[in-house]
């Protein structure tokens, strides 16, 4: 699929001071726009587990201030902001893509793919269905919506950041019941990202079935692992 950057023509052409991360979506609003949607994912950067997408409406009331990138917050900072956004009335949806739908479509594709059943999946759970995008990025999601891409996204729109959080905790709880199954990878400190130790871990025991066999870091390891039991030409023949 060609590269989309839509960009919807009512959009503001400003970004508001940097404190006011609610602006977009007010501007927005005041359009005629009733139900904004901020999407992110989380796990692009791994070479083990999938990638988890976030699809956020916050209440116009809500402390929007609070919602910050899910980079930059604690692991208990998130925990308790995502159950805030749970307690605040925020319709939320979520959707993860597996690491063979990865190897199998590649990383950017699985990225939008999980955004755009995050967005779904928001429709299912609180009944809203959003009729603007605000997209994490440089690449607009594949569904029949007006959007707005921002580079940053995370540190210009609450919304965005909302989905980042909700994406980013839902993949580190799912990595660490990964941990669980596959405890020799470290799954539960390093999330399946290429830390040295996660290398290392891998150099030793080789991939295991939740590692992206397409990824650098773990490809060669397979090749290797080929190469190894490949029958040797005998000369018979």
């Amino acid at each position: 699929m060609a590269k989309q950057k839509r960009l919807c023509p009512s959009v503001p052409s400003f970004f508001g001071s940097p404190e006011d991360t609610f602006a977009f979506e007010r501007a927005l609003i005041r359009t005629g726009h009733a139900c904004v949607a901020g999407v992110d994912e989380a796990g692009r950067g791994p070479l083990a587990g999938p990638v988890v997408a976030g699809c956020v409406v916050l209440p116009e009331d809500c402390e929007f201030h609070r919602f910050k990138d899910s980079k930059q917050l604690t692991k208990a900072d998130r925990e308790t902001l995502f159950d805030l956004l749970h307690a605040c009335g925020a319709g939320i949806g979520y959707a993860v893509v597996s690491n063979e739908e990865i190897d199998r479509i590649n990383i950017l594709q699985a990225s939008l793919r999980a955004m755009a059943g995050a967005m779904t999946d928001l429709s299912c759970r609180s009944g809203l269905k959003p009729d603007f995008l605000l997209v994490d990025g440089t690449i607009t999601v594949p569904v029949n919506l007006p959007q707005q891409t921002l580079i940053k996204g995370e540190s210009k729109s609450a919304s965005i950041a909302a989905a980042s959080i909700i994406a980013k905790v839902i993949r580190d709880r799912l990595m660490v019941d990964y941990h669980h199954r596959f405890p020799e990878y470290n799954f539960l400190d390093n999330k399946g990202y290429p830390t040295e130790e996660h290398r290392r871990c891998i150099e030793v025991h080789g991939p295991c079935p939740i590692h992206r066999r397409t990824f650098k870091g773990v490809r060669e390891h397979l090749e290797k692992r080929m190469e190894k039991w490949r029958p040797r030409q005998t000369g018979l023949w």
